[in-house]
């Protein structure tokens, strides 16, 4: 299988890609998602597309500095019923989205790309679907309490696999994609190319 580059500052996707045995180097994209995320909001692209995007963005960005290697750009999004739900900023701010979520049904929405020579050669995009229980206040605030920071603005808010399996009556999709990398297609292909 091909060695990688993966354009991600995520520890738990590099864990995903170790665990599953494909060689991999880190160098982060530095994308500025925000400004990004903004601009396609502004066009109204989905939740799926603005993901879509940003993984091909990352992935890009990487391999136009790196001829000839295969990098691996990776994206996640929330979408609550068409709106698109971020990485939070701060502890209140991730406690304003677990109340959001609070009781719901939502997709959480992962996208990959494997670009080369600063242009994609593939991608794929996978959703889960999650229901949250209904918790009060002080239940959301002593979940928020038990998870570092590093774990809280690395994943989307939950750790699904750590505490935040907690926070769900039901989980339909596959573990790796909620934790942002649906590894099976990855290796699909990384063991077709050539």
């Amino acid at each position: 299988m091909s060695k990688i580059i993966l354009a991600s500052q995520s520890k738990v996707r590099k864990e995903i890609l170790d665990k599953n045995g494909i060689e991999n180097q880190v160098e982060p994209s530095n994308v500025d998602e925000d400004v990004v995320k903004i601009s396609l909001m502004k066009e109204k692209a989905s939740p799926e597309i603005i993901s879509k995007n940003l993984a091909e963005l990352k992935a890009n960005k990487v391999s136009q500095k790196n001829y000839n290697s295969l990098v691996l750009g990776a994206d996640s999004v929330i979408d609550l019923d068409g709106e698109l739900i971020s990485k939070p900023e701060d502890r209140g701010e991730a406690l304003r989205i677990l109340k959001k979520l609070n009781g719901k049904k939502h997709k959480l929405i992962s996208s990959v790309c494997i670009s080369k020579n600063g242009s994609m050669i593939w991608n794929y995009t996978d959703k889960a679907t999650l229901t949250m229980k209904n918790m009060s206040n002080d239940e959301l605030e002593h979940y928020l309490s038990k998870i570092t920071d590093e774990a809280l603005y690395a994943y989307n808010v939950y750790q699904i696999e750590g505490e935040g399996r907690k926070l769900f009556l039901e989980i339909q999709g596959d573990e790796n994609t909620i934790m942002g990398l649906p590894i099976k297609k990855i290796k699909e292909y990384l063991s077709n190319y050539k």
